[in-house]
């Protein structure tokens, strides 16, 4: 079942959001060379405490940190460690949530520490992102799931790849309903898969967190024997994009971005709806 939520929830969604937002804005600035994983943690700690929201990472089917952190060809799910070091020229995407009054926000970006990326990586990151902004610009009322799903992969197979090839569209993980849980119906696949049908049609108090996650090489990962971390089974890097966002009467509403998506939906000719919280 899909929950629908009220501009009531949704406002509630929004203020989650903003702590999500604060705590990206906190560990980018200390994604450096030189920090460790687990000091980019403590970062997403103190935020949460500052804005007196919980986490919903931390304990999660016995996750043990507040964010998760994932290097260069961890896609996803990677555990804080003292162990690991930022190194001038590493990617990160950093995944992290909060939640407010019982409502959830969910938002990850991918950042380059230090400089001196190969022109590959800052385009994989630039397709991954912008393919997460095709599929919230499909959120609108009368499409259905399968729209969300073939927005993103749509963009992604029409960006020519450095070098040749094609991008690898990460196949066992993707979005999700999210709202008074963080992991709710329905699964958003980043692709389509017609055995899948069209999914559920989108309406007002529809929430879903967008997430694609993209390699430069492989779609295929396996986890590692923490249980948790997740890699390109053939070692090529990754990245991974995602925001929470809801449909409402007015267009969709960004709820993890700090302007609620209104610059970035401008610019694909969308309207952004109004920031409940002004």
């Amino acid at each position: 079942m899909v929950q629908i939520k009220t501009s009531e929830q949704i406002a509630k969604m929004r203020e989650a959001g903003l702590v999500v937002a604060a705590i990206h804005a906190a560990t980018r600035e200390a994604a450096v060379p030189g920090a460790t994983t687990k000091d980019l943690d403590q970062v997403a700690r103190k935020v949460l405490a500052e804005h007196n929201a919980k986490p919903n990472f931390l304990g999660y089917g016995g996750f043990p940190a507040t964010i998760c952190t994932s290097v260069n060809e961890v896609v996803v799910h990677g555990i804080p460690s003292d162990d690991v070091v930022l190194k001038d020229g590493d990617v990160i995407s950093i995944d992290c949530g909060a939640i407010i009054d019982g409502w959830h926000g969910d938002a990850a970006y991918t950042a380059f520490v230090g400089s001196g990326h190969a022109p590959e990586l800052v385009e994989l990151s630039r397709v991954t992102e912008e393919s997460m902004w095709a599929g919230i610009a499909a959120m609108k009322q009368g499409n259905r799931l399968v729209d969300v799903s073939r927005a993103i992969e749509t963009y992604i197979r029409r960006q020519p790849k450095p070098g040749g090839g094609r991008y690898g569209i990460i196949e066992d993980y993707g979005g999700h309903g999210i709202g008074t849980e963080m992991h709710m119906d329905p699964h958003l696949l980043n692709y389509v898969d017609r055995r899948r049908g069209k999914g559920p049609k989108l309406v007002p108090g529809f929430c879903l967190a967008i997430e694609p996650m993209v390699s430069l090489g492989t779609p295929k990962t396996e986890v590692l024997q923490d249980d948790w971390t997740v890699i390109t089974t053939d070692g090529t890097w990754s990245s991974h994009w995602e925001h929470s966002v809801a449909l409402t009467e007015e267009g969709p509403l960004v709820l993890t971005s700090p302007d609620a998506g209104k610059a970035k939906l401008a610019e694909l000719g969308i309207v952004a709806a109004p920031d409940p919280l002004g």
